[in-house]
């Protein structure tokens, strides 16, 4: 299963392994992996741009470093909607993220999420990210969840804060 997204000035792949439970994510951004980085991990700029257009984030706990944890929720009329937690296995500056990422509602559905930056030249960065569920059943509950939806609208408020800075 292949989902690509092509309304917007940047393409977005997700992609569904039919053989494992893993989803892979590639986008390129208009800015230097160190803002692209930046923006992924200060939780004041991450707040900014995480999730779909209607749910505006809200972080509340964010400790970024190597077996640091996060937790955050989204929100909608001033209302909690869901909430999102999990670990930071290995924050490598400008180049890698490994964490996991478990919704309050399905505690034990943990999702290991892992990111690269890579400088995709002319001052551009590409990221990749692999997520790795636990069953195919979880990983296509990820997908019916409209997942994508905050993936590329999240991508596309990002490209605004990049292009703001």
């Amino acid at each position: 299963m292949t989902m690509t997204d092509t309304g917007q000035s940047q393409q977005t792949t997700i992609e569904a392994d039919p053989n494992v439970p893993t989803i892979t994510i590639v986008r390129e951004f208009e800015a230097p992996r160190e803002r692209v980085y930046r923006a992924w991990t200060d939780p004041e700029l991450v707040a900014q741009w995480l999730g779909p257009k209607d749910t505006p984030t809200r972080i509340d706990h964010w400790n970024l470093e190597t077996g640091g944890s996060y937790r955050y929720a989204s929100m909608r009329d001033g209302e909690e909607i869901a909430t999102f937690y999990g670990s930071f296995h290995e924050a490598r500056t400008n180049e890698r993220l490994v964490q996991t990422f478990t919704y309050d509602g399905v505690p034990d559905g943990v999702v290991l999420d892992i990111a690269t930056f890579e400088d995709a030249g002319d001052g551009r960065t590409r990221v990749t990210i692999l997520s790795v569920a636990q069953s195919f059943e979880e990983r296509d509950a990820m997908i019916a969840s409209g997942m994508e939806v905050g993936v590329v609208e999240g991508f596309a408020m990002l490209d605004e804060l990049l292009a703001a800075e």
